[in-house]
């Protein structure tokens, strides 16, 4: 599948369990982590049975990837060398957690290629850090940018999340001023949702959890594009700001509704036509893979109505907008034979720019951003008259 120029792969190991994550995720266990390891490369082979394929991305995400001990990051990589020809890669990004990374393991993420950090700060206050349940404190921040700095490492992402519960926006401006001090590339910025099999979730039930309102978090975002602006750091995406040539191209691949393969426990893939999605139980996927199956859990064949929707919902998301000249390319018909109305309608309520050849969200539109795609959902009648 030559066309498919990105892989993800998840490592789900984590040694705490932090209370707004939803992600596939285990504690870490030395031995069930290298068997998983085997499992993994069981699974690439069964897609890629080939050596040295050629992609333009690699990110390995989590869980925490640097849970792993530097035997088992070495047996990783060395799975990932033999897989893909890693000197062709534009990027290769691997998550990390301040703290959970010394000199050596740097050292090892260097030699193998990696040449993008992605930094899961999420906010520079101890107290919210322990609410989170995360086992980093802003020491270990500190640190951690200076052991990158030290080994060469010049791509680092920062990821902040904001509207935690008792945040005040004085606090979140304090928070995000201390991060923008280290003067990185890419800052990513994320408001807290509260996601079902959490901490959080169940104290939200409960009525435990006291989130800023709705118009506070609006201050913090609108905080967070004038900082960044002044700053020089550009917003490229609704929640993602960088500095000229480093925006993640990575995560551009997915908002340009590009393909791309998923490796591991709960990894979702997109391959031409279909979305698979992989069995999320260690013992399960690990089972299938080790078995030289694909530890498949379900495949969503992708029909052309959801493949429009899913390309402007994603391509929204960019600041530039959506090109439409790709759309005609792709589709064979204009944006505008399918939503002529709910164009004129967006546009006339101000939460869309348009022009020859882009669509975009104005700065009401990025607020409004949910009800913007609620209107590019397509009837099939609508399709229909176009067939």
């Amino acid at each position: 599948m030559t066309n498919i120029q990105s892989a993800y792969i998840h490592i789900p190991f984590c040694q705490q369990m932090c209370h707004y994550c939803n992600f596939v995720k285990f504690f870490y266990n030395e031995k069930l982590a290298t068997e998983y390891l085997f499992a993994l490369e069981k699974e690439i082979n069964s897609y890629l049975p080939e050596s040295k394929n050629r992609l333009s991305t690699l990110y390995i995400g989590g869980g925490t990837p640097t849970a792993l001990n530097l035997e088992q990051l070495t047996f990783l990589f060395e799975i990932i060398h033999k897989k893909f020809d890693v000197s062709q890669l534009d990027e290769f990004t691997i998550e990390v957690n301040p703290g959970d990374i010394d000199d050596e393991k740097a050292k090892l993420l260097k030699y193998y290629g990696v040449n993008r950090i992605s930094f899961g700060v999420q906010v520079m206050d101890d107290q919210m850090l322990e609410q989170l349940g995360r086992v980093h404190r802003v020491k270990d921040v500190y640190q951690t940018v200076d052991l990158f700095t030290k080994n060469e490492f010049t791509n680092i992402s920062l990821d902040l999340i904001y509207s935690l519960p008792h945040q005040s926006v004085e606090q979140f401006q304090k928070s995000l001023e201390e991060a923008l001090a280290f003067n990185l590339p890419h800052y990513s910025t994320y408001s807290l949702q509260i996601e079902p099999r959490t901490v959080f979730f169940q104290r939200h039930k409960k009525g435990q959890l006291h989130r800023p309102t709705e118009d506070d978090e609006v201050v913090m975002y609108q905080i967070l594009q004038d900082s960044m602006r002044r700053q020089g750091i550009e917003q490229y995406e609704i929640s993602n700001f960088a500095k000229p040539s480093y925006e993640s191209k990575h995560n551009l691949a997915y908002w340009s509704n590009d393909y791309y393969y998923g490796f591991g426990a709960g990894a979702s893939g997109y391959i031409p036509g279909e979305r698979i999605t992989n069995i999320k139980p260690l013992p399960a996927y690990m089972k299938k893979a080790l078995a030289k199956e694909k530890p498949i859990l379900q495949i969503d064949k992708i029909t052309i109505k959801e493949q429009i929707e899913e390309e402007l919902f994603l391509g929204l998301r960019k600041i530039k907008g959506y090109n439409c000249e790709i759309f005609e390319t792709k589709y064979g018909f204009p944006l505008e034979a399918l939503y002529q109305e709910q164009l004129e309608q967006l546009e006339n309520n101000g939460l869309i720019l348009r022009d020859a050849k882009y669509l975009k969200l104005t700065d009401q539109g990025i607020l409004l951003g949910n009800r913007v795609f609620e209107e590019f959902i397509l009837e099939e009648e609508q399709l229909v008259k176009l067939s």
